[in-house]
């Protein structure tokens, strides 16, 4: 069985009785092929034999894998003479491994699977009351963020952070979440721990999370970080875990004119003190995709 598979891959020849096998195949019918498949199945395909590298090396291959406004996107994260020569293939490969921009503050990438935009938003690209003042907020780097920093609020009464992104986003559905975590992280002795020694007043009133598109899309939601009877939607405790809370959806139609995503989060009420809250990013994404390891 093994050797008959192992003859399928090689041109017709007098050991397999001449009897065709995949090489046989034109270049440009694997190509059509490859079409309905996604990037790893082609890139799996790939090692069979020279016919299924040509076709997997195609630009119509990978520019149907691009989204549509791939060059738009390009033009927009750099210099137009930096891509201008290189294959689809090669073009996909720099967008799955993400785009930086925004001085390094936001990130763009593709997933490798649906190709679909995906984008993370650190809060050094968030406007953020009282951040100058280090009684009340402090920035302290970890490996557990995309960007090696965070936000920390020591102690604050006006708790208010905002931020806006212009991009060309392509027609999808997406979802806006902010990624937080109660408890301030460090490592003792090479293992994690978290220190909650500042974290109060998360159980006394909700945080509202807002956003608005530049189209008309606007959504509101509300919910309280430190309520220690419940935990996250996937069961996972909040106290000590990265949790994201999902803000809500907006719709883009078209990426002509750019679309302008504005996002806040909040809790103003003065009448009590709150702390002990690390804010990491903001994540916009396609509302169905299934997150894949990158």
């Amino acid at each position: 069985m093994g050797a008959s598979l192992s003859n399928l891959t090689e041109n017709g020849s007098p050991n397999n009785g001449g009897r065709p096998g995949l090489g046989d195949i034109p270049e440009n019918c694997v190509a059509c092929v490859f079409m309905y498949l996604n990037p790893p199945e082609i890139c799996n395909l790939a090692r069979l034999n020279r016919a299924f590298r040509g076709a997997a090396s195609s630009d119509a291959v990978w520019e149907s894998k691009l989204p549509p406004n791939y060059q738009r996107l390009l033009d927009h994260l750099l210099p137009p003479l930096n891509y201008h020569d290189f294959s689809k293939k090669d073009i996909f490969a720099l967008l799955a491994r993400s785009v930086s921009f925004d001085d390094g503050n936001k990130e763009v990438w593709l997933d490798r699977i649906s190709g679909r935009i995906c984008m993370s938003i650190s809060s050094k690209a968030m406007l953020i009351t009282n951040m100058e003042d280090r009684r009340h907020w402090t920035w302290f780097p970890t490996e557990e963020s995309r960007f090696h920093v965070v936000a920390y609020c020591q102690q604050e009464w006006w708790f208010e952070l905002s931020g806006t992104v212009k991009f060309p986003f392509p027609p999808d559905i997406y979802t806006l979440t902010f990624r937080v975590h109660l408890g301030k992280i460090s490592k003792r002795l090479g293992r994690r721990a978290c220190n909650f020694e500042h974290t109060q007043g998360w159980d006394l009133g909700p945080v509202r999370y807002e956003l608005s598109t530049s189209d008309g899309h606007h959504a509101v939601s509300e919910c309280f970080l430190d309520d220690m009877g419940q935990d996250d939607p996937n069961g996972n405790i909040r106290r000590g875990n990265w949790i994201e809370y999902k803000v809500g959806e907006f719709i883009v139609s078209t990426s002509d004119p750019v679309t302008e995503v504005k996002f806040s989060m909040k809790q103003i009420d003065c009448t009590h003190s709150k702390g002990g809250l690390c804010v990491d990013s903001v994540s916009i994404t396609p509302s169905d995709l299934k997150v894949h390891q990158r």
